[in-house]
């Protein structure tokens, strides 16, 4: 009995209080969690090597940075974007054990039974030279989805609520050509001028996939109710040249995101089981991801718009202090997300769900938590954004 107690103590000790309300908490939190923070660079496995860095970092401070933002904001369900794709005992269940269930600053541990992780195309070798730089190395701008090593800048959803992972669906394969109308990159001229060139042969469309980390949709049993999460991680729009085919991509992922919660325009997708459509027009769900792309700015005029202006997403606008302080000059700048001055994160619920309150959590100076926004080694450049919906 007594140890029946003890464990029912830790349970109630490590559990989110807001499990028992009315209402349930859903964030999105680009950790910056890449094992290139915490492992040198000479570490990083090779294309050629094992993909398996390092195994997630013990007592790193930026690590416990990131816990202690989790337990002081206490989110029900959160993806965790650029968070490496490895085996759960080299990352996710350490983060877990080690740092969320572990007292950050005098907080109360928060524990997240439910986990969710999928492959993603980041760092996963291309044959081919992808930006056209006379080298095809497999790696950087060479991978499938931009990275040093497969797995990298992956993600993972952690959740107190059940993950109905038997019907989730990825779209890690979905090909690029396969979605009618996509942009197509031109090569430029000398003078910047595009060409009537192809940036990308046909055979390398023909391999190519669309999603340069993954698209996920996992439903979320909570009460008698299931949300769809999905989930998305585009390719930000720069780090290329006058063909913006990153802003193409960028613009293109994000469209994928829009027709699948589209009937009449989903018809074109097929997930990585050939399972094909969207999702089904009375479902309720939350778009979640660092989108890299914010309002009247992208690679591709209107890339985020086409989520925020949809007739099912009800953008509510999570703002903060912290932002407005960040950046005085900046409009809108209470609705930024990102140390570098953007709104790129995205909490988007259907229109049926009933939001209570919304944030992002960016304290200002005298408040609680404020030292985690210093500077990017505290914890992220990004900062946690969320929602609450009424249940």
């Amino acid at each position: 009995m007594r140890s029946f107690l003890l464990s029912l103590a830790i349970f109630l000790m490590t559990s989110n209080s807001s499990f028992a309300s009315d209402r349930i908490r859903i964030a999105t939190f680009n950790v910056s969690m890449d094992a290139s923070n915490y492992v040198e660079y000479e570490q990083l496995p090779k294309v050629t090597e094992s993909p398996v860095p390092a195994k997630l970092a013990d007592g790193h401070p930026q690590i416990a940075g990131i816990a202690e933002i989790l337990q002081r904001v206490r989110p029900d369900i959160v993806l965790l974007n650029e968070f490496d794709y490895v085996d759960a005992e080299r990352g996710i269940n350490v983060f877990i054990r080690d740092y969320l269930r572990q007292s950050q600053n005098g907080l109360d541990p928060i524990n997240y039974p439910h986990v969710y992780m999928a492959p993603v195309n980041t760092g996963l070798p291309s044959p081919f030279d992808l930006n056209r730089d006379g080298e095809a190395t497999g790696r950087g701008n060479d991978a499938w989805g931009f990275g040093w090593y497969p797995g990298q800048y992956g993600m993972v959803i952690l959740s107190r609520y059940p993950l109905l992972t038997e019907q989730a669906r990825t779209f890690q394969h979905f090909l690029w050509k396969d979605m009618p109308g996509h942009h197509v990159p031109k090569v430029p001229d000398e003078n910047g001028e595009l060409t009537e060139q192809h940036w990308y042969s046909d055979e390398v469309m023909g391999q190519f996939p669309l999603s340069s980390k993954s698209h996920w949709d996992v439903p979320v049993k909570v009460g008698n109710k299931v949300i769809h999460l999905l989930a998305a991680h585009p390719t930000p729009p720069g780090f290329d040249g006058p063909e913006n085919r990153n802003g193409m991509k960028n613009y293109d992922e994000i469209r994928l995101l829009r027709d699948y919660l589209t009937p009449g325009l989903n018809h074109y997708l097929y997930d990585d089981k050939g399972v094909r459509g969207g999702l089904q027009k009375d479902a309720s769900f939350v778009v979640l991801g660092d989108l890299n792309a914010a309002p009247d700015s992208g690679g591709i005029d209107g890339a985020i718009e086409q989520l925020l202006e949809h007739p099912r997403v009800n953008d509510v606008k999570p703002m903060s202090k912290g932002g407005k302080r960040h950046s005085p000059d900046h409009d809108n700048s209470e609705y930024h997300t990102a140390a570098w001055r953007k709104r790129v994160d995205y909490v988007l619920p259907s229109d049926d769900l009933i939001v209570k309150d919304a944030g992002v959590f960016w304290p200002i100076k005298g408040q609680q938590g404020y030292r985690l926004m210093a500077e990017r080694g505290a914890s992220s450049d990004h900062r946690l954004v969320w929602i609450d919906i009424r249940l």
